[in-house]
């Protein structure tokens, strides 16, 4: 085994990406504070050519240098939008078909690993504050909650690992469809 070189690994230029067919998976970010968190969620993004990344209430949005550092300028090419309150962001998505689920432990959550999803249904993944989590209110608009399982001492992840997570969990049930 090697390592591949960069021009083997046939990535997109950003002009290929823009105009490349998208996964109809949106994220919604609910007021994610560190800027960190949120570029890596773009790379994220990026990486499995989600559809569109919201950023709402206390999200900072490109350009924003810390933001920059960690998303290697998936900024650039994944289609975001920003939403001063996550609700609104919600209704939007809601009329336009999408399947609401937050990424929170709550009662009656489904774990992630049972969520049985179609994957021809638009979904819209919700990921909350790092401390906070997802606010109540946009819970409540949900259709459900799905929660990553956790076996150690602590009780949360990283936002972006998260995202990482459950967006994988989803992609790869469309794999055929990139």
């Amino acid at each position: 085994m090697r390592k591949l070189l960069m021009e083997e690994l046939n990535r997109m230029n950003p002009d290929e990406y823009k105009t490349a067919g998208k996964i109809d998976i949106c994220v919604v970010l609910d007021n994610i504070r560190s800027q960190n968190n949120i570029g890596s969620v773009f790379r994220t993004c990026d990486a499995f050519r989600i559809n569109k990344l919201y950023l709402c209430g206390i999200c900072s949005t490109p350009p924003h240098r810390e933001i920059q550092k960690t998303a290697l300028g998936a900024s650039e090419t994944v289609n975001w939008e920003y939403f001063p309150d996550t609700l609104e962001a919600v209704k939007i998505l809601k009329s336009q078909g999408y399947k609401i689920i937050s990424v929170e432990q709550v009662k009656g959550s489904t774990m992630l690993h049972e969520q049985a999803l179609n994957p021809e249904v638009k979904t819209a993944l919700i990921f909350g504050h790092e401390v906070r989590g997802v606010d109540q209110t946009v819970i409540d608009e949900s259709d459900y909650c799905l929660e990553i399982p956790q076996f150690g001492t602590k009780h949360s992840l990283n936002i972006a690992v998260s995202a990482g997570i459950v967006l994988w969990e989803l992609i790869r049930t469309r794999i055929s469809r990139i």
